[in-house]
């Protein structure tokens, strides 16, 4: 009786190891092993070098505070575009404390015309606190405050959001986008005086 009890266990025992094996070792590393052979760039987190040095990724957001750059969506992440903390704030509509901060919001970006209404997404927070795109809109709006700080002509700065543009495959699956991070360092290549 024990000797059949020990012999039916056996095969789920086996397969048990087997399986968390060929599933929990095997797999992922063959996974692992195609994106780093197709897709290094995407499988190492799309991160944006300069000088040989990560200073962002393609796919998470960051914080600009100097008034020569463009500024992504608010950030709701821990203190803001904290990588560890992702997520939205969960306020609701009735929320004081998403109206205060979205009037704080509003103040901080002085329009540039009065009555030009401010696009949502400079003032509303994405559900990750990451999102790395704001909207073209938000873009343009920003546009004459930056050629202003940076002494360019407003038109340059509008040519490089026009060409920064980024569009959905299908239009159902999203909406034009610009990624912030990307718009930024165009913009400091813009700005560099030309070498002689």
């Amino acid at each position: 009786m024990k000797n059949d009890l020990t012999s039916s266990f056996r095969p789920a025992i086996v397969m048990t190891g087997l399986f968390a094996i060929l599933l929990g070792v095997g797999y992922p590393l063959a996974m692992t092993g195609i994106a780093q052979t197709l897709f290094p760039h995407q499988a190492n987190g799309s991160l944006v070098m300069d000088r040989g040095k990560p200073i962002g990724s393609e796919l998470i957001g960051q914080g600009f505070a100097s008034g020569r750059y463009f500024h992504a969506r608010p950030s709701a992440a821990g203190k803001g575009y904290d990588g560890m903390a992702s997520g939205g704030s969960n306020f609701g509509p009735t929320s004081q404390a998403l109206v205060d901060r979205m009037k704080d919001d509003i103040k901080a970006l002085k329009p540039p015309t009065a009555g030009q209404p401010i696009p949502a997404d400079l003032v509303a927070a994405s559900g990750s606190g990451l999102d790395p795109d704001i909207s073209p809109e938000a873009a343009r709006y920003q546009a004459p405050a930056i050629a202003k700080v940076r002494g360019i002509p407003q038109e340059r700065v509008a040519a490089l959001i026009d060409a920064s543009v980024e569009t959905p495959l299908l239009p159902f699956l999203g909406d034009p986008h610009v990624n912030v991070l990307a718009l930024n360092r165009q913009l400091d290549q813009l700005a560099a005086p030309v070498a002689r």
